[in-house]
């Protein structure tokens, strides 16, 4: 039996060789201590706080697997991926995993390999999971993301739900919940509803001292944020809407001779999206235009801003979001854009994107009898997905039917990947027959066969690109040729290129208008009301950003922060700023535009710049050079 102060050396020696820190954040190291203690805990820690060491670290001390139960693959990727970067064996359970590298992942568990095995919520009533567990040592089960639990929660998933009886399955194995963002009213929700017996809680401020909120109400984002760029020698997150926009401000960028820029969204290819990455992680002045697909997992101390080109949809995905600024504890920045005009117009796309229940059926119903799958039944296949098909059918906006999908496969109804992946292949003949085959069909399976040896046994993911640099032919070609081989049921075959669906509960019709329809409606009511209290922080001039922030996570007694932007325009209004003046001394040193103005008097609303600037021009102390910059006049 180790001894207490064994594994508080044996804590330290870890975090040294696998993070290479000699102390621990905040509530870090008494989070950690319970959980290794065997406690039951809460830890509600905002983000750029640790929250992922909390578990790591104990799994790589204690014996045993933890289970990780986290709600995004594309999360669950990305925290395997860095721990393998790390030296540290983890793993994930996914659906898209078949049953060989399923089994390979957990004979890997079963032999004390594997420290930490993330699975979805959903995965902890499968069957297969439970009989495999029987055979695993589990040191404790962290639940990430917890707020999930919560109907009045963000992001409710229904699924969590199914962590407490799993957890009635192994009573002696303790569980540590963590949440970035939880109002007081989710994080009694998860008290109750993870069965925490007795637990530790730990709770740290969301104030966060060295962030300066900046909302800035303006119409020319693109000119603002050029402006920015111009002045820019830090590393730097701006957050977009859409795919098209980060790629359209890159490409603006760009042409404006800013080259320290790139854009990051979910359609980029694997290898692509974790060049970028890397190459943003190490730089010092690299800025990513995202959508927020972009940031979750990441710990880069060093960014200095992030810019939210239009608000994003809850206080909580804001939150969270700034919360990746100044994790070195250093000065930085927050940029908030906004018009009334876009407002309104995402008030209307989100009523555009909601489906009526007649809709919502309509589309659903579609996706089993478009692939022939009568009700009870379960389909085995992966299928090629045409998202038009079933516009021309239902008559739903595409943006209904994207809606639909994703909280199908949220639900794990169906495996939805709509992002370009690698293919899949699959002989569906036994090699011995391929003597029977036409010469030209045998002879490219033969080359298939040569190249991918586990061709024979189970289904292999590929690339088409590698393929034909191999083989020297068109990556179109291989494309054409392979699905000659499928037609002919030679072999199966899933384009990574388009998106697709498999489907992993069996079709049960009344259930898609009971019980799926009732969570999917509660979820946009979820949705609206995250959007009005968005609205509410947005457009408010009377309170502290930081403070609203505060208030709404539950703190009481909150002070103003002092340094956002209507701090700053309160500590004007009572103590008296001669903007005139500092403007007269930047002008000075040389002519400048109104942005120009702005970012050399610490990010300044523009409007009152503009108002200093025609007093200046009125007596004469200033002279416009042209129709948008501005000079001292020395006569």
């Amino acid at each position: 039996m180790i001894s207490s102060h064994d594994f508080q050396r044996l804590k330290f020696d870890t975090l040294k060789h696998f993070w290479g820190y000699d102390t621990f954040r905040d509530s870090q190291d008494n989070i950690i201590n319970s959980v290794i203690e065997g406690r039951d805990s809460l830890a509600l820690l905002p983000t750029g706080g640790g929250k992922s060491l909390c578990y790591q670290l104990p799994a790589l001390v204690l014996e045993g697997t933890c289970i990780v139960v986290s709600p995004l693959l594309a999360l669950m990727k990305d925290q395997v991926y860095q721990l393998k970067n790390n030296g540290i064996e983890a793993e994930y359970l996914s659906s898209e995993l078949d049953e060989f590298d399923a089994e390979t992942v957990y004979n890997r568990c079963k032999d004390g390999l594997t420290k930490l095995l993330y699975v979805s919520p959903e995965r902890l009533t499968n069957r297969v999971f439970l009989q495999n567990l029987e055979e695993i040592q589990i040191s404790f089960i962290a639940v990430d993301e917890a707020h999930c639990i919560s109907e009045w929660g963000q992001d409710f998933r229904p699924s969590y739900q199914n962590i407490k009886d799993f957890r009635s399955q192994f009573l002696d194995i303790p569980c540590l919940a963590l949440t970035a963002t939880a109002t007081p009213k989710v994080l009694q929700e998860i008290k109750l509803k993870l069965n925490l017996k007795n637990p530790e809680i730990f709770k740290k401020s969301f104030r966060r001292t060295n962030i300066r909120i900046i909302s800035d109400k303006i119409s020319d984002k693109y000119q603002r944020i050029l402006n920015l760029m111009k002045y820019n020698a830090s590393s730097g997150i701006i957050y977009v809407r859409t795919r098209k926009e980060s790629e359209e401000l890159v490409k603006f960028l760009q042409n404006n001779s800013i080259n320290n820029v790139d854009f990051f969204h979910a359609g980029l290819p694997v290898n692509e999206k974790n060049a970028r990455q890397n190459h943003w992680l190490k730089s010092n002045d690299h800025v990513l235009i995202s959508t927020n697909a972009f940031g979750m997992g990441i710990d880069k101390d060093n960014v200095r801003f992030v810019v939210h080109f239009s608000p994003p949809q809850s206080l909580e995905n804001y939150y969270q979001e700034i919360g990746r600024v100044g994790r070195d504890g250093q000065p930085s920045s927050a940029f908030l854009f906004w018009n009334e005009q876009e407002l309104t117009n995402f008030d209307q796309i989100l009523r555009n994107q909601t489906p009526t229940k007649h809709e919502f059926y309509n589309i659903v119903s579609y996706l089993y009898s478009g692939f022939q799958i009568a009700e009870n039944d379960l389909a085995e296949n992966v299928f090629q997905l045409h998202i038009q098909k079933i516009q021309n059918f239902t008559k739903a906006s595409l943006a209904k039917i994207r809606n639909v999908l994703g909280f199908l496969h949220n639900q794990e109804v169906v495996f939805f990947n709509s992002n370009r992946s690698l293919s899949s292949l699959e002989l569906k003949i036994n090699p011995d027959e391929l003597d029977l085959l036409a010469k030209k069909d045998a002879y490219f399976i033969e080359q298939l066969l040569r190249t991918y040896s586990g061709l024979t046994t189970h289904k292999i993911m590929f690339s088409e690109f590698t393929l034909s640099n191999k083989l020297n032919v068109d990556s179109h070609l291989i494309k054409e040729r392979i699905k000659e081989l499928q037609q002919k049921n030679y072999v199966d075959y899933i384009d990574g290129a388009l998106a697709s669906i498999k489907f992993l509960k069996h079709r049960d019709d009344r259930a898609v208008q009971g019980k799926y329809w009732h969570l999917f409606e509660q979820i946009q009511k979820n949705k609206l009301q995250k959007w009005e209290e968005m609205k509410f922080f947005v457009r408010n001039k009377d309170f502290c950003k930081m403070k609203l922030i505060l208030s709404y996570f539950g703190e009481k007694e909150v002070k103003n922060c002092g340094n956002c932007s209507v701090c700053e325009q309160q500590k004007e209004s009572v103590f008296g700023r001669n903007v005139s003046q500092e403007i007269i001394e930047i002008l000075k040193q040389k002519p400048s535009n109104v942005e120009e103005i702005a970012i050399r008097l610490n990010y300044y609303e523009k409007e009152n710049i503009l108002e200093n600037l025609i007093y200046l021009l009125d007596s004469g102390k200033v002279k416009m050079l042209n129709f948008r910059t501005y000079a001292y006049n020395h006569d």
